[in-house]
């Protein structure tokens, strides 16, 4: 006699026509890691071993069935298989188990009131996604934002994708999660479109960021909204198209518990405006920036504000004083190079790249060569496009003795 909970594994598979292959992929995508293999798969299948239960939850999420009633079935099976090892043989309630899922398996409603009955019949009716897996969808997408932090864009891009397509399974069955899960897959969109538009895939980046404010609109969650706008309005090579991307932007944010959210976006709507010459605008902007940081808490509100650390916020600043070539640079700079200590943060390469560029348009040669060097090696480390730009911009203020330096950051910019 094949093994019930075997055998329940094996038609979980069958009834989303899936090869083993394939199943191991798809839990593989929930996990966020390659922790199942073909191989393992038919282990299950074939009764050999009995998933854990860290598994059985991604196993859960990938085949749209509840957590507490695989695991209930998963105990089940291994007191059967301690029974077993003790007695030698299956006591009378394999049997009765054995009948009801042969009986579900061949079309019967009447054992419905019996655990594994109800899951049998939610496997034909489609079953609603229960509590624990949503959480753990959800708690998926702030993850994956916040290894967005120190994961290049090619290590990070298959990630995110497989992670939506998994949100994206569910959502069908997201009974009262429908509104959770739509704003965790508008997230993971707006993740998946910064990834691409890193990438150089632009149009790709664009479709993302659409569904992303698609998702926004059904939830009715603004602040969504924004953050596929902010990211976005890097792409937008249309200056005054950046302006109104971020004016909707910080439109989305007002309000408690953005406050992030809102130093972000009013520091890029300072940065663009600062590149125009729009000094008045410009510092505007960057007062409503440090104002809101002043109420923010980037550790506690969205995951996907992770990045707006005071390292980020002093590089909005550098950013924009340089631009303006405003006095306040100096002083800036010094503070922003004594926060950043020996140390290099999160999101370091474009904190030392704004720093770098700051240094040297300020004139402080010797630390903007430090400053340059180290900024080089981050660059290298971590490739992405805002590192790029950065480059590009360093090696043009490179004084003529560094050519070689030049010549590097160059490189890295192509």
């Amino acid at each position: 006699m094949a093994e019930l909970f075997a055998q329940l594994l094996l038609q979980l598979r069958k009834k989303d026509g899936r090869s083993q292959e394939q199943q191991a992929e798809a839990v593989n995508a929930v996990s966020g890691r390659v922790t199942v293999t073909r191989r393992e798969i038919s282990r299950y299948e074939h009764g050999e071993t009995i998933p854990t239960n860290h598994t059985l939850g991604h196993i859960a999420v990938a085949s749209g069935v509840p957590y507490e009633d695989l695991l209930r079935e998963a105990k089940a099976a291994r007191i059967r298989r301690a029974q077993a090892r003790r007695r030698g043989e299956q006591d009378e309630e394999d049997m009765k188990r054995r009948t009801v899922l042969e009986g579900a398996v061949l079309g019967a409603t009447a054992v419905a009131a019996e655990p594994w009955g109800r899951l049998a019949a939610a496997l034909r009716q489609g079953s609603r996604v229960d509590e624990a897996s949503a959480n753990t969808l959800i708690a998926r997408t702030a993850d994956l934002h916040i290894q967005e932090l120190n994961l290049s864009a090619q290590l990070l891009q298959h990630k995110v994708e497989s992670h939506l397509d998994a949100i994206t399974a569910v959502l069908p069955r997201a009974g009262r999660h429908e509104r959770a899960l739509t704003i965790a897959a508008g997230e993971t969109a707006a993740l998946a479109g910064w990834v691409a538009w890193d990438l150089g895939e632009h149009t790709r980046a664009n479709a993302y960021y659409e569904v992303a404010s698609e998702c926004a609109a059904s939830a009715g969650q603004p602040p969504l909204r924004a953050l596929a706008l902010t990211y976005a309005s890097y792409g937008n090579h249309d200056p005054k198209g950046k302006l109104g991307l971020l004016r909707q932007a910080a439109q989305d944010v007002r309000g408690h518990g953005n406050a992030a959210a809102a130093a972000w976006v009013h520091g890029r709507y300072a940065e663009e405006a600062a590149l125009l010459g729009d000094s008045t605008e410009a510092l505007n902007a960057l007062d409503r920036a440090r104002f809101a940081y002043d109420f923010a808490d980037h550790t506690s509100e969205q995951a996907w504000v992770r990045f707006v650390t005071p390292y980020r916020m002093d590089s909005l600043t550098l950013s924009v004083y340089g631009q303006l070539r405003r006095a306040e640079l100096t002083i800036t700079a010094d503070d922003a190079i004594a926060r950043l200590g020996g140390g290099l943060p999160d999101g370091g390469v474009v904190v030392l790249g704004d720093l770098a560029i700051a240094l040297l348009r300020g004139g402080n040669i010797d630390q903007a060569l430090d400053v340059s060097r180290a900024f080089a090696t981050a660059a290298q480390a971590k490739p992405n496009t805002m590192g790029k730009d950065r480059a590009r911009a360093v090696a043009a203020l490179l004084p003529a003795g560094e050519r070689d330096l030049a010549h590097h950051l160059r490189e890295l910019a192509a």
